[in-house]
């Protein structure tokens, strides 16, 4: 049975969302056209979802009082809120373990691991690691990226598949990643546990890092020496200890403020300094500034859709696009709804984020028209837009 809604007005409470992505979209190719750098990123969301916060406001039937309120109820939801905290803490502990040398300790404790004849599959071991760790696969990149195109002179490697390499690895980890973006806005949208999301998404991860390392191996020329330099082991545990805290199933607060203080008392074992201590921490918050605005934004604008039956509309027409597979099993349509919701808002916005939050509230009417978990629509969710993501020729990573 559907649920009951007036047609016109779902379809005119979309007009602001298809509005912010018709401007990113629309400004990206525009920038992209004029040859500049990263065209996709120069409109920060914040400011392009403006326009659409206030076609909403237009066209709501009520008060301006009346649509504070409900953009303020939906900006202001429970997982909203949740969402922005995590970004938060999740920013801050990134900031530390990097300032304290923990990226380049993972970087060369892998990198002294290799044997000479696995220096692809290593390098996408390495990346996925380190990824996994940190929570972004721009940081992973930026980390990795100078030592890999290095390492792929010296040898003789294409630096085109050095570059697949990295990539395949650093969008691997930011999707399973626990303190990964993506992941928190996964979780949060789609109302389930990040331990459970992380256990479900190694099932549909793992086999297809088997076959790439499969493959890297079968690429991989003559065994190859790779130089490293000396590191501190201590500076790896912080992002141990946060992975192993996550999937115990502790309270994500709980895990990433420990994994903050734990990461700077490893680096006061250094040469780390409590001055930086607190400027780190800020400083991972203000990294986080942008998606922090931008889901309360998404939030609010998405209350309006949802109390006009705009999620309802298009659930209910993405159900009738796959409904020749739900004729055969209802739960793989809803799902293939689902990532393919999310791929397109990736294709249009190029940012995995971004889309998982825009396309979030839809997926999660989808999951429970069709009685799919939380932890399998997030997985389904994140893994989609890194694959995504990862494949766009005008994105960030590649």
């Amino acid at each position: 049975m559907q649920p009951s809604f007036n047609k016109n007005k779902a379809i005119l409470s979309l007009l602001p969302l298809l509005t912010f992505v018709a401007l990113f979209l629309g400004s990206g190719l525009y920038l992209q056209s004029q040859g500049v750098d990263y065209a996709f990123y120069q409109l920060p969301a914040p400011v392009a979802i403006l326009p659409a916060i206030m076609l909403a406001f237009i066209l709501n039937k009520g008060t301006v009082n009346q649509c504070v309120e409900t953009f303020i109820k939906g900006a202001g939801h429970n997982n909203i809120i949740t969402m922005c905290l995590i970004y938060l803490l999740a920013g801050a502990f990134s900031a530390v373990a990097s300032a304290t040398g923990g990226v380049d300790a993972v970087v060369n404790a892998g990198l002294s691991l290799i044997p000479p004849s696995l220096l692809l599959p290593g390098l996408f071991l390495i990346a996925a690691v380190v990824s996994t760790a940190m929570g972004t696969s721009m940081g992973t990149i930026g980390a990795i990226g100078p030592i890999a195109y290095a390492v792929s002179i010296k040898t003789g490697i294409d630096p085109a598949l050095m570059a697949g390499t990295i990539v395949s690895g650093a969008m691997f980890g930011d999707n399973l990643s626990i303190i990964s973006d993506t992941t928190i806005a996964a979780t949060r949208t789609q109302g389930c546990e990040m331990k459970d999301k992380f256990k479900e998404n190694l099932k549909i991860a793992v086999p297809a890092a088997i076959l790439t390392i499969a493959l890297l191996f079968y690429l991989t020329p003559a065994a190859q020496v790779v130089e490293t330099k000396d590191y501190d082991i201590w500076l790896v545990l912080p992002y141990a200890f946060i992975l192993v805290l996550a999937v115990a199933g502790l309270n994500v607060f709980v895990v990433l403020f420990s994994g903050i203080i734990f990461a700077a008392l490893m680096g006061f074992t250094g040469s780390y300094e409590g001055a930086s201590f607190v400027k780190d921490i800020y400083k991972g918050f203000t990294d986080m500034q942008e998606i922090f605005l931008l889901s309360m934004f998404i939030g609010g604008l998405s209350e309006f859709i949802r109390i006009n039956g705009g999620l309802d509309y298009i659930a209910q027409k993405i159900q009738a696009i796959t409904k020749i597979i739900a004729k055969w099993h209802r739960k793989v349509a809803d799902q293939l709804g689902i990532a393919a919701l999310v791929l397109t808002s990736n294709v249009c916005i190029a940012n995995n984020t971004v889309s998982i939050i825009v396309a979030g509230p839809i997926a999660k009417k989808l999951a429970d028209d069709g009685e799919i978990s939380g932890k399998r629509s997030a997985s389904l969710l994140d893994i989609f837009a890194c694959v995504t993501q990862g494949s766009l020729p005008y994105g960030a990573q590649p």
